[in-house]
Formats: structure tokens, C-alpha cells, sequence
């Protein structure tokens, strides 16, 4: 019986630790979910990969609170290279649990494709893991090591500190970091670029207090609408990002994504507009894109007739490959400054930043994966970028600058990780499950140094 097979045969099992894992609400933010969740999510994780032969699994906290599992297992010789494998145990919150057609915390089967919160994002990928080395059994060719983390949605960091001070332990030739995924249903894709981030929280101060709209407003300054202007400043009439000082004319030469296709992935109405002047390949994947993600002031509901004194904002900075993440900070915050109206009260805190990376792919791993996508899908493997950020990687990079980092997954547009209705189409784990293991055969040969 050949990979495939065996991994086919054990879609039934997938599905019942995919539902179990899904039943574990893993949010990682104690106002949200007890920890004790993610303590559980935690334990499950370790024992299933002590059942795939994983020895000295342990738990690991880390910097921010969370555990990482950690484990390794041998293979038949010390000589062969060594893989890495990442996942993370812990999933985005629901959101608003009325827009779920399914509950999102039991796996539920709807035309094919199974629903539930981190059902793709990124609990698939464990159980595609577990599928690939079930399907080896015994004649695993490499050595393994794991790490599954538990605060990778958060982005408060644990893993990205404890990497560098536990190099060894976590140390191999070729890292799995399957947290993305391909380009379409059936369409094989390794991401080899990823977007940097910085988000900050603008905070606009006009007066000291509410004053009335009739008796004050017209002369007084008012905080909402200053904030409203500056908002707008950093985007132009076509939609493209008009931060001074970061970069917005650079070019994706990569894969590209069909307008069309994004469209459908996107759910966009007809007559809505792509936003930019460059393609879509080039706006997600090499220029910067800059979201307001939230803003604090009064809501429309219990609001009054009185001038705002105080507004802020969350934003999100996406930078391409080629751009510092502190400088794309510190030109964020000049441009709020300077575009800040009628002398009113700027301060820009800095929530996190993140670097941008870009893999190589000119080594045995990747020649390794291409040929183990192309059994598995049919089909040629294609590189894609990624608008989001993965500040793990950059760590990844930098602590094992020899390691061949591959970015892959189960986690296709039609997904929808991090809203409501996330999902995964199981063909996706079978085939993903079936070049993993594909790989590891390949790449005990192709990895294994000359000489």
C-alpha cells in the first residue's frame, strides 16, 4: 500500500481529532477563554505526538504564558537531515458567534467542507502532521523535531523569544511552518514571502472635556474630526497606501492571483472596486497596505450633541520584504504628527512590529517539496507570497540561517481564518498529509549533505 493510501484510509480518524482539537476552545487571552483551555489544548497535542513516536514531549513556557509543545524523534540514522515540524494549538475567538452558521466550536460538516474555529487556522495542520508521520509508520527516513506553540495568534511573542535562547533543542536542517496554505482547493503552493507589520494606537487630544455642539462647536477643535482627517490622509483617492517615507511602487514577480479569483475569495459585491494602482499580486504581496482596525469614541447609540475631546485608533501597517519594520514605524508616527489638524494633541504608541521575510529556494528541501507536491496534487507546485505576517519565521531565519524555512498548509482563501464560519476542506489535509510524508522520504536523500 503506497503513502496515499494510507493516508486516505485514515481520513476518518483525522476527522475525529480535528473534531476532538476543535471542541477545545484554545483562545489564548484570558478575558476571553480560561486558560485552562488552552492548558487542555496543550495536553492533547503532547500526547498525540507521543503516539506517533515522539519522545521527551514536553511542555515549555514561555515568555508570555503560553506552553509549547516540544518533542523529537530519531530517526534510524544520525546522519540524515533533521525536520523541524510547527503548528499552533491556539485559534482566534469566535467573533460574533450569531454569524456562524455552525457552532464554532463543534466540527460540523456542511457540503463537504468541515466547520469550526481553527479548523484550518491552525489545528488542521496538527492533524496533517499526525496523518503524514501515521502514514510512514515505523519508516519515518529523517530525524524530527516539534514545536506546537500556544500564543501564535496573540502575538505576544512566547515562541519568537524562546527560539533563539533553546536553539539547540529545536535546531534542523529544514523547517515545516505549516500556518499558510495553497493557492486554491487543489492547487499546491509554497509561500516564500510574508509582510511585515506594525501596529500602533493613535490617540488625538483636543479639549478637556465634552463641550455642547451648539454653544462650542464651529471654532472648538474637535478630536473625532481631526482624527478623521489624519485617517484619511494615508490612503489615496485609487486606495493605495500613502504613508511618507514607506515605499508603495514595488512589484510582485512571483505566481499571480487572478482578479477574479480574489474577488470570488473576497466575497466582494459586484460594482465594488480593487483598491491600488499596481495588480492584486502586487498590493497583497510586495507594497504596504495600511487598515484601521478599530477606533475608540463615542458610539452612535447613547452619543450626544457635544464635541468629542479625546478619539483614538488602532492601525495596522503591512510591509513588504525590503522595508525595517522600526523604520516603517517611526514614518507612520511622523505622518500622523504632521498630519494632525488645528494644533490638537498627538501621541502614537507602538503595539508591536514585525520584519518581513523572504525565503530561498534554491535548496534540497524546496527541490524535496516540489516533487512531493507534484505526487501528491497532480500537479506543479506554484510560490506564492502573503499579505500576513509570520514573525516566527524571521526568528526561524535568523537563528538557523543554514535551515531551509517552507511555508505551507491547509489553510486556502475559501477558509475564511479569523472570521466567522472558518473551515477546512478535508481534501486538503489528505493531499497536504500525503506530500509531507512524500517529502520526508525525499528529502532523507536529496538533504543529506554530499562529500
Amino acid at each position: 500500500m503506497d503513502v496515499a493510501q494510507r493516508v486516505a484510509e485514515q481520513m476518518p480518524r483525522v476527522r475525529t481529532e480535528l473534531a476532538e482539537l476543535v471542541a477545545i476552545p484554545s483562545v489564548a487571552d484570558v478575558r476571553q477563554f480560561p486558560a485552562e483551555e488552552c492548558a487542555r489544548a496543550a495536553r492533547w497535542v503532547a500526547d498525540a505526538f507521543r503516539e506517533v513516536g515522539f519522545t521527551d514531549v514536553a511542555l515549555h513556557r514561555t515568555a508570555d504564558g503560553s506552553d509549547a509543545v516540544v518533542g523529537s524523534r530519531p530517526g534510524p540514522d544520525p546522519a540524515a537531515p533533521t525536520v523541524l515540524l510547527y503548528a499552533h494549538y491556539d485559534v482566534q475567538p469566535p467573533l460574533d458567534d450569531d454569524a456562524w452558521r455552525t457552532p464554532p466550536f463543534a466540527l460540523t460538516e456542511v457540503d463537504g467542507r468541515w466547520y469550526g474555529r481553527g479548523a484550518a487556522d491552525c489545528k488542521g495542520n496538527i492533524v496533517m502532521h499526525l496523518a503524514a508521520l501515521r502514514a510512514l509508520g515505523d519508516d519515518v527516513p529523517v530525524n524530527l523535531r516539534l514545536v506546537v506553540e500556544g500564543s501564535e495568534e496573540q502575538g505576544t511573542g512566547g515562541l519568537e523569544d524562546f527560539v533563539p535562547r533553546h536553539a539547540d533543542l529545536l535546531r534542523a536542517d529544514a523547517v515545516l511552518v505549516c500556518d499558510t496554505g495553497n493557492a486554491a482547493v487543489g492547487v499546491p503552493a509554497v509561500t516564500v514571502s510574508l509582510r511585515g507589520m506594525v501596529n500602533v494606537v493613535v490617540h488625538v487630544d483636543a479639549l478637556p472635556t465634552e463641550l455642547h455642539s451648539g454653544m462650542f462647536g464651529g471654532p472648538a477643535p474637535d478630536a473625532l474630526a481631526a482624527l478623521v482627517l489624519m485617517l484619511a490622509s494615508l490612503r489615496d483617492e485609487r486606495g493605495d497606501t500613502t504613508v511618507r517615507g514607506v515605499d508603495t511602487t514595488q512589484t510582485w514577480s512571483g505566481a499571480p492571483y487572478d482578479p477574479e479569483a480574489f474577488r470570488a475569495d473576497a466575497r466582494l459585491a459586484e460594482g465594488e472596486s480593487l483598491l491600488g494602482s499596481g495588480t492584486v499580486s502586487d498590493m497583497l504581496w510586495a507594497r504596504p497596505a495600511l487598515t484601521v482596525l478599530g477606533i475608540d469614541c463615542p458610539p452612535v447609540v447613547g452619543s450626544t450633541a457635544a464635541i468629542v475631546p479625546r478619539a483614538s485608533a488602532r492601525l495596522n501597517l503591512r510591509i513588504p520584504p525590503g522595508t525595517a519594520p522600526e523604520q516603517a514605524r517611526d514614518a507612520l508616527t511622523r505622518h500622523l504628527v504632521e498630519a494632525a489638524p488645528w494644533g490638537v494633541a498627538v501621541a502614537v504608541e507602538t503595539e508591536a512590529v514585525g520584519t518581513p521575510f523572504l525565503a530561498r529556494t534554491d535548496g534540497p528541501a524546496y527541490e524535496a517539496v516540489r516533487g512531493a507536491m507534484q505526487d501528491a496534487f497532480g500537479r506543479d507546485m506554484v510560490l506564492l507570497g502573503q499579505g500576513g505576517s509570520i514573525p516566527l519565521c524571521t526568528v526561524f531565519g535568523a537563528t538557523y540561517p543554514d535551515a531551509e524555512i517552507l511555508m505551507l498548509g491547509v489553510e486556502e482563501p475559501l477558509a475564511l481564518i479569523h472570521a466567522p464560519n472558518e473551515s477546512v476542506d478535508p481534501r486538503e489535509i489528505q493531499h497536504l498529509a500525503t506530500a509531507e510524508a512524500l517529502f520526508l522520504q525525499r528529502y532523507a536523500i536529496q538533504g543529506r549533505p554530499t562529500g
